[in-house]
């Protein structure tokens, strides 16, 4: 291609090979040639496989980009080679970059042949990106865009249908969203039974996330069967680390169910085949001894789970080479939950400690360290540590809130036990405004009887009654009474826990019980969400629920 590229000659008595060049020099004027753009883009594509520096590959990319541009067209050159830069930015971290590539390439296509694929790939990775820094509902958003243009080109029963609807599954259950997520999983099945063999990995695979689903979902007896026959396809493919993996899940499944000496015999099938396939160190081993433990723990043999406990540190303390930092936090994370039902709350700290440190710096990771964050906010309440509680719960907030995630009731529990830890520093309207939010997100994600939902209502009654505004905390105080009273009845001894400390609290204001409560709206509306001076300090009527 003469005339286009000026390249620095090698040094004089130097062999020049055919490989990329170092230093590309474009003349402006070039980017009209037609036959630029897909040279820079090969060489682009050429640097990222030959694992060259990633930077000079979105140099590469850029520049076929702007050449791409100057093309007449449909713009679908030009929308693929977005990818290739969006896919670079996010292979350095640069997400907001990627993004803005891929909605870029997403608007230069209309929704029908030949560009529509190209629109669904760009919906696709769009979605992955925004998964990768954490922002599930936007990346659930993206895949059903992408998943509408897929199923108007191929219809509704292709398996590259099916498998999109898998990611839409997957991406439910990341966002805790187990209804949605059960009936996306169930039209991948379908599909799949449709098209593939009978015991067919791909099936097996549906399976496994449907038993995950399922089993999320406190529904146990329907993820066995649904691990079982997943056992029997991978069996019979020969599948023996899969079959061991599968033998782990159906472990916490009768762990779950306490069926103890089933899930020992599960946990040990798997434990002897991963020691022998992938050797004593591997983290596929450390993960079972944690399972172990956590079931010592329950069945009373205190002795045994610590000692499994530490089989699995000492794994994670040198780890082999290709294990991921995500996996050796997550393991820390579960060995903590058993130390700190151990009574052993330093040591859960440390090792909660040492999983944010490993996750702080890894993009798409902040929810895993809010809930981190979160947990060692509990622990710090539990000993006493209230301002390293409220630090360590307001972390959670932030990286929540930064995230997007302000809709989910793991969001609305967190705001409640950084109320709590506010009380504890006398800390009232700050305590107050958190369990207001806390009270509005329980309330639209669990619904108004649910129990979280009554325990921050009680809460806040609590705060407001410190506040000296007595008359919000007996509308709520009988509000919740009133709740209680229709699922419980009468005579069940939490009702008469909150009759006790409404009749405290009436006796003391000179009333007498409201028989006929008003309704959530008015109560909200009286409330109204404002904040007054901090009052009185008075918390004897009221024992908070954490």
């Amino acid at each position: 291609m003469p005339g286009l590229f000026a390249k620095t000659p090698p040094p004089p008595g130097k062999r020049t090979f055919n490989k990329t060049p170092e230093n590309l020099i474009i003349d402006e004027s070039s980017l009209d040639n037609p036959d630029l753009g897909p040279f820079l883009l090969k060489l682009a594509r050429d640097t990222i496989a030959n694992g060259e520096n990633p930077n000079k590959a979105l140099d590469y990319a850029i520049r076929a980009s702007k050449s791409f541009e100057r093309c007449p067209g449909p713009g679908l050159d030009l929308a693929k080679c977005l990818h290739v830069v969006a896919a670079i930015y996010s292979s350095l971290g640069r997400f907001k970059e990627a993004v803005e590539s891929l909605n870029r390439s997403i608007l230069l296509l209309d929704v029908d042949e030949p560009g529509s694929m190209v629109k669904f790939s760009g919906y696709m990775q769009l979605g992955d990106t925004y998964s990768m820094i954490g922002k599930l509902d936007r990346s659930i958003l993206c895949y059903e865009s992408g998943l509408k243009i897929q199923m108007e080109v191929l219809g509704n029963s292709d398996p590259r249908v099916a498998e999109t609807y898998r990611y839409l599954a997957e991406a439910h259950v990341q966002a805790m969203q187990f209804d949605e997520a059960e009936n996306f999983c169930k039209k991948t099945l379908e599909i799949h039974k449709e098209h593939c063999s009978p015991a067919s990995l791909t099936e097996a695979a549906d399976r496994r996330l449907m038993a995950l689903i399922y089993e999320a979902k406190g529904d146990y007896e329907p993820a066995l069967e649904h691990l079982v026959l997943a056992s029997m396809s991978m069996i019979a493919n020969g599948q023996d680390n899969e079959v061991a993996a599968i033998d782990v899940s159906i472990g916490d499944i009768y762990s779950s169910l306490c069926r103890f000496d089933e899930a020992i015999f599960a946990y040990q099938k798997a434990l002897t085949v991963f020691k022998s396939t992938k050797g004593e160190s591997h983290s596929s081993v450390a993960l079972v001894y944690i399972r172990l433990a956590d079931l010592y723990f329950k069945t009373g043999k205190l002795r045994e789970s610590t000692s499994y406990c530490e089989n699995a540190l000492r794994i994670y303390s040198k780890p082999l080479p290709g294990t991921t930092a995500g996996d050796i936090a997550s393991g820390l994370t579960e060995i903590s939950a058993i130390y700190e039902a151990l009574n052993e709350p330093e040591e859960a700290l440390k090792l909660l400690q040492k999983a944010v440190k490993l996750l702080e710096d890894s993009p798409g990771q902040y929810r895993t360290v809010a809930g981190i964050e979160a947990q060692m906010g509990v622990i710090f309440y539990m000993v006493g540590k209230y301002m390293d509680a409220r630090k360590s719960f307001e972390n959670a907030i932030t990286k929540l809130r930064a995230g997007g995630e302000m809709k989910s009731a793991f969001f609305g529990v967190v705001l409640n036990q950084m109320g709590l830890a506010c009380v504890q520093l006398y800390k009232i309207g700050e305590a107050a405004t958190h369990f207001e939010e806390a009270r509005e997100m329980l309330e639209q994600e669990c619904g108004r009887y649910h129990l979280d939902t009554l325990g921050v209502y009680s809460n806040l009654a609590a705060t407001y009654d410190a506040m000296g505004r007595v008359e919000d905390a007996i509308e709520i105080l009988e509000y919740i009474l009133m709740m209680r009273e229709e699922q419980l009845g009468t005579a069940n001894p939490d009702v008469d826990d909150e009759k006790k400390r409404l009749y405290e609290l009436l006796r003391e204001a000179g009333r007498v019980r409201n028989k006929h409560g008003k309704s959530l709206e008015n109560l909200i509306d009286s409330n109204s969400f404002k904040m007054k001076k901090e009052g009185k300090k008075k918390w004897g009527v009221f024992g908070l629920r954490t």
